[in-house]
């Protein structure tokens, strides 16, 4: 497998895997974004959010989508927004491969750590996370306001 930084041209594969993450979470519904809106966003003049992708024989099977966010408590916070891994290929070690790199890449940037969000019932997701030193917050509630 090979691991690389997201690039424009990527943008239509991204937007098929985060329809397929959505489909698996039973949120197909609520993916609203477009491939010209990421285009904007995400690599316009204030580009908010990027990607890293796994290829395995020239085709991209697997992506994490982060941006940085701020924490009065910690400081500089990298945000894992979606790891996403094709269905047929979980398991594989493309999760693996992408998860590392986005502890590696937050360290390099001097990040004090990173965060993302499980949901409770992806069992399959909470025990990969949990072979890394992955601290479980249950006091938080999510909580968000849609502007569309």
């Amino acid at each position: 497998m090979n691991l690389r930084k997201g690039t424009e041209e990527d943008l239509p594969r991204l937007l098929e895997l985060i329809r397929e993450l959505a489909i698996y979470e039973n949120g197909e519904h609520n993916v609203s974004n477009t491939v010209e809106r990421m285009k904007i966003e995400g690599f316009g003049p204030s580009a908010v959010f990027g990607f890293f992708v796994v290829e395995l024989d020239g085709e991209i099977v697997g992506a994490a989508v982060y941006y940085w966010r701020y924490s009065t408590w910690k400081g500089k916070r990298l945000y894992l927004e979606d790891l996403i891994v094709t269905e047929a290929l979980r398991g594989k070690g493309a999760g693996k491969i992408l998860f590392d790199e986005m502890i590696r890449f937050g360290k390099e940037k001097g990040a004090s750590g990173m965060m993302w969000q499980v949901l409770d019932w992806n069992e399959p997701a909470i025990n990969f996370y949990k072979k890394y030193e992955t601290s479980f917050d249950e006091e938080w509630l999510n909580c968000h306001i849609d502007f569309e």
